[in-house]
């Protein structure tokens, strides 16, 4: 069962006289964003929230955090060198971990390994500080619900409940927002002592809850099926973030890529009516393709980690196909980065930096209508 309702400590008090004093005129609330990667959690949330602390060791995504949030204090260095007890009281503290361990693509190690462990260093951060933000939002690849049988999650959502929290789980993917297909977890835990509005629980799961969460919530202590309104059908398509401007391969290094595509795929590429058609390489029976898809939607974008990490576009010029690479400025496109978000570097430091960033408009929309309402709960409450 969950921890029964309990007044107020006098840390909690202490926080929610630090919160009111660290809103600015805008009213925005305070958070900490960890794993802050290039900082589009801190631009997705920033109409509600605004990041006052952030922190992640990669040197290059530091660098287009502060290209483009030069307000927050951010601590370049590996989460290991963080000391709760000197960071601010905020109301949220939101972590987007590593993913290698996790992801189906990955090694496979689990939460416990070197890189997606790192978890357990934020929540050690966490209880060091002197009161705990009572909302915490943690985000990862479906891995961590769908790789072995769930059992990362519910060690995950076992560590939360213990430290007196509800949780719950959604499944919520890129492409109902943007044309990229990048279906990712969110764990959204609220202290247990927040009257959390009814609109936004319920009894039982909804569109943002996949098979795998439904499966790994039962007998979980704590578990709540948090409520979102579903979105809107998504308007943009590939094709519309695409710059027809930029030049393609020449016809040698095209024809070179255009003959790795699987025969099915070339014939649909011949029949089907569209302008951009995206792929990765990858190895099949021994063999390098050029996979299709024909949705008018990206692929899941990745870090620049080799050559099946690099997107393709297949663009009909006139009556003929030629090939080139997405662009860091369509791959920021893709994630939702307003045409002002800076990526300073190599083209490289580009795909890096929004190859494993959270997509905004996802983000965005679970802060809307999640995260916001249970910050204005402790408003209420502490």
């Amino acid at each position: 069962m969950s921890a029964p309702l309990q007044p107020p400590s006098r840390e909690a008090g202490r926080l929610a006289e630090e919160t009111r004093q660290a809103r600015g005129e805008d009213g925005r609330l305070p958070f900490l964003d960890f794993f802050a990667g290039s900082g589009l959690v801190s631009y997705a949330l920033s109409p509600c929230f605004k990041a006052i602390w952030a922190n992640d060791i990669c040197p290059r995504k530091a660098a287009v955090f502060m290209a483009n949030h030069g307000g927050a204090e951010f601590a370049q260095c590996s989460i290991t060198e963080i000391r709760g007890r000197n960071l601010p009281a905020c109301p949220l503290s939101w972590a987007s971990f590593p993913c290698q361990d996790l992801s189906l693509a990955g090694n496979g190690k689990g939460i416990r390994a070197t890189r997606s462990g790192l978890v357990w260093e934020w929540l050690r951060v966490m209880d060091e500080m002197p009161e705990r933000p009572p909302i915490l939002a943690a985000e990862n690849v479906a891995g961590l619900v769908s790789a072995n049988k769930g059992a990362h999650y519910r060690e995950l959502h076992a560590a939360l409940a213990r430290r007196g929290y509800k949780v719950g789980a959604l499944l919520l993917d890129a492409a109902r927002w943007l044309p990229q297909s990048r279906p990712r977890v969110f764990v959204v835990a609220a202290d247990s002592r927040l009257p959390i509005p009814a609109t936004l629980v319920s009894d039982q799961p909804g569109w943002a809850h996949s098979r795998a969460i439904r499966e790994i919530s039962a007998g979980l202590e704590g578990w709540i099926w948090w409520r979102l309104p579903e979105p809107e059908k998504r308007g943009v398509t590939l094709s519309g973030i695409v710059d027809h401007s930029l030049p393609c391969h020449d016809a040698a290094t095209s024809r070179r890529n255009l003959a790795l595509i699987p025969a099915r795929h070339l014939q649909r590429l011949e029949e089907e009516n569209m302008r951009v058609v995206p792929g990765y390489k990858r190895i099949r029976n021994g063999k390098q393709v050029l996979e299709l898809r024909f949705d008018d939607i990206a692929g899941c974008l990745r870090t620049p980690g080799g050559g099946s990490s690099r997107q393709y576009l297949v663009i009909r010029q006139g009556d003929e196909w030629r090939t080139r690479i997405l662009s860091p400025r369509e791959a920021a496109r893709l994630m939702g980065a307003p045409e002002t978000f800076r990526l300073p570097g190599a083209p490289n430091d580009g795909y890096k930096a929004m190859g494993d960033a959270v997509a905004a408009p996802v983000a965005a929309y679970l802060a809307k209508h999640l995260l916001l309402p249970l910050a204005k709960a402790c408003d209420d409450f502490f």
